[in-house]
């Protein structure tokens, strides 16, 4: 959920490569838990309701600024920006069951050129279903707009049962480098077993091959394609101005984390965790085992993290820089401020009265959320007017 969302510099692009090159060294900080941060009792935005959707999961802007927007169900619209709606045909099959179905949607680096977009979603098959990354043309011709020469160019297999299927995609701010999140599947231990593309985050090329300088890519097959390991649930995969990548990822019952994404690290689900088992059995704190990377920000209570975006922009001068998140749990907007080292903490919290499925920023500068039920808004966000 991220290329179309942030324009990013060149100057941040070299300042990305070099990062990565240099393991993204930063000081380490104490964990924050937010958990408990109250909502802003104001808002510094208006919200329109531009469209509604049944059901969304995700938007990414084209560069003209119309958008596209997946529903979990398997169905892909062209909106307009003031809630004009086509239907995008070509779709594959999805298996929507339960948090599965139609998952992200992310616009190629050199859509310009080529028209490409990606798509990842829940591919059926006879043992269950995999996690799918596609890519296809986004063709329009006399009124009719689909998906064109469309291809899986990674799976996730074996095939099997179990939600949080992950599936969010972020390009590298030079535009060379696909990043690929992939959930545990509720099923803990894979995210720590190097032969299972779950609970990782995943770096391939624009066309789904293995750059030769991943961490592991001497060693093929899944462990050639993994960036990072030990991870739960991650909905939200995004570079910021600077070059790092951040994701953030569902903890257990609580320790939702904010996490900087730096290659060869193992983020440590299921073996630690700021949250305890379901059933409430403890889970052996971050803080237990140093030789895994601990989060930047924990949230206990819960908020759900879904969406994730980084502002660029003039309409809300003040939020430069900044990531920004939306709660399905809290039912909020919130705002992640970094200092100039890096270090995270949340700044605003807002009460938006529903689930907030995905955030995405538009080029003038206006933020935009999609909702998260059967009767979901697109809703476009402007600065309030100041007394």
């Amino acid at each position: 959920m991220q290329s179309s969302r942030l324009p990013i510099s060149r100057r941040a692009a070299i300042a990305a490569v070099a990062l990565l090159a240099a393991g993204s060294q930063m000081p380490a900080t104490a964990q924050q838990n937010a958990g408990s941060r109250a909502p802003n009792p104001t808002k510094p935005f208006v919200e329109s309701a531009v469209a509604t959707f049944d059901s969304p999961w995700a938007l990414a802007f084209l560069p003209d600024g119309r958008m596209l927007v997946t529903e979990k169900a398997g169905r892909l619209f062209l909106v307009t920006q003031s809630g004009a709606k086509r239907q995008v045909d070509g779709v594959p099959q999805v298996a929507n069951v339960g948090q599965n179905g139609l998952l992200d949607v992310a616009v190629s680096p050199q859509f310009d050129r080529d028209r490409s977009v990606y798509l990842t979603y829940a591919e059926p098959g006879t043992q269950g279903s995999g996690l799918a990354l596609a890519l296809a043309r986004l063709g329009e011709n006399s009124g009719r707009v689909g998906l064109d020469s469309l291809r899986v160019i990674w799976r996730q297999l074996p095939k099997g049962s179990g939600g949080q299927p992950g599936g969010i995609i972020a390009f590298s701010p030079d535009g060379r480098h696909l990043f690929l999140t992939s959930g545990d599947r509720m099923r803990p231990a894979t995210a720590q077993d190097p032969d299972q593309a779950l609970g990782k985050v995943l770096r391939l090329n624009l066309d789904g091959s293995v750059p030769n300088d991943n961490p592991l890519a001497s060693q093929g097959g899944v462990r050639a394609q993994t960036w990072t390991t030990g991870h739960r649930n991650p909905y939200g995969l995004a570079f910021a101005p600077d070059g790092r990548l951040w994701l953030h990822e569902m903890g257990p019952l609580g320790g939702d984390e904010l996490n900087l994404i730096r290659p060869g690290l193992n983020y440590g689900w299921p073996l630690v965790s700021n949250g305890d088992n379901y059933d409430g059995t403890p889970i052996p704190n971050h803080s237990t085992r140093p030789e895994f990377e601990a989060p930047r920000i924990y949230w206990n209570p819960v908020i759900a993290p879904a969406g994730l975006a980084f502002y660029a922009g003039q309409a809300f001068p003040d939020f430069n820089g900044s990531a920004l998140i939306g709660g399905l749990r809290a039912q909020a907007l919130v705002r992640i401020a970094f200092d100039d080292d890096g270090r995270a903490r949340e700044a605003d919290r807002w009460d938006m009265g529903h689930r907030i499925r995905d955030v995405a920023v538009a080029r003038d500068g206006a933020i935009w959320l999609l909702e998260d039920s059967n009767e979901a808004r697109l809703l476009r966000l402007t600065p309030r007017s100041r007394p």
